[in-house]
């Protein structure tokens, strides 16, 4: 908290409302943060929810919390002075419009203010993202068993999903990927109910939520025996995977990681093919900072959640990826999931 107000001291601020889920849960830990802001000023953070949040709020909430009734809230923006800071990335323009008319305070459009503070893992997060990613595991061990010709996409899907609620999960962290054959091609080619048939590849993108905080996980394998230039595109992926993981640590340029995956693609003739970026940060969003990516000067520091996960798609024949999740450590980095990530036919 002190770092926060101290950001909001250099932006010149004499408050911040924040209305950005992750934002919201990061600094109280309430579990319904749709449904609530939260109010920064020099004296502190404050959760503000209605009374349908009421017990809810005071198990939950780290911070002091405020139960406002739709005139209460009026009242208390009403009551705001100097000038107030808003994520400008997620604050509707006419929500915005509305708290012009509620506070008459100046209102400064501010951008990754409560980002910065979450691009670092604490012990309590790292716990929570390293659960998640024990979920995953098990799914897909579990899954695994019951993949065979014939099989739809969305069935595996579907027992995926149950495994990771049956056993803890909130939910899936995404729309969980399965695509097999020639849909290997879309990168985000959520299950379908297309059969998977012998001798396909299969890309399995998914992960869990637990307490807010989310894991990421993808492998490719083969059903049945599956022809040597699909192999060859999955060896190809994952020794772009491990030249990364040989390099991974504190204090390296994640758009050199980048293009270091980029380079050995290419030796293999494959780096058109691969077509997003090599990773991102995970934590209470799938999706956050730092990016992995080439237009990105980011550089990789302790705490820090990251993905790194190259892949190639061919449109009409197949794609393949392969996904870890990454705590950067002081010496290097740790990985969160236990599975294997070599060659596999089931």
């Amino acid at each position: 908290m002190q770092e926060l107000l101290r950001l909001l001291e250099q932006e010149g601020l004499d408050g911040l409302y924040l209305t950005k889920p992750e934002s919201v849960r990061y600094l109280s830990d309430f579990s319904a943060p749709e449904d609530a802001q939260v109010y920064v000023s020099r004296e502190g953070a404050l959760l503000l929810t209605d009374g349908r949040y009421a017990v809810q709020a005071e198990e939950e909430s780290r911070i002091p919390f405020k139960i406002l009734t739709r005139e209460e809230r009026k009242a208390f923006l009403g009551s705001l002075e100097g000038r107030v800071g808003f994520e400008a990335e997620h604050l509707p323009y006419a929500r915005l419009e509305e708290l012009r008319e509620l506070a008459p305070v100046e209102w400064v459009p501010t951008r990754g203010l409560v980002e910065r503070l979450r691009v670092r893992k604490t012990p309590e997060e790292v716990q929570r993202i390293q659960k998640a990613q024990a979920l995953a595991d098990e799914a897909f061990r579990h899954v695994l068993a019951r993949v065979a010709p014939g099989v739809r996409e969305v069935d595996l899907a579907l027992e995926l999903e149950f495994h990771l609620r049956r056993h803890g999960a909130e939910a899936a962290a995404f729309p969980i990927i399965v695509a097999s054959g020639p849909r290997g091609a879309m990168p985000h080619g959520v299950a379908s109910e297309k059969v998977i048939r012998e001798g396909e590849m299969v890309t399995v993108d998914f992960g869990a939520r637990y307490l807010g905080y989310h894991s990421d996980l993808t492998r490719t394998f083969g059903v049945g025996r599956v022809e040597p230039e699909k192999k060859r595109l999955f060896h190809a992926v994952l020794l772009a995977l491990e030249e990364v993981l040989a390099q991974l640590g504190p204090g390296r340029s994640t758009k050199e990681l980048d293009a270091l995956a980029r380079r050995v693609l290419e030796k293999e003739g494959l780096k058109e093919y691969f077509t997003h970026s090599l990773g991102h940060g995970v934590g209470l969003a799938v999706h956050e900072a730092p990016g992995l990516n080439a237009y990105t000067e980011e550089v990789l520091e302790p705490g820090m959640v990251v993905t790194v996960e190259p892949g190639v798609y061919l449109p009409g024949f197949a794609g393949v990826r392969v996904e870890e999740l990454v705590l950067i450590t002081e010496g290097g980095f740790q990985l969160l999931s236990r599975l294997d990530r070599g060659w596999l036919e089931v």
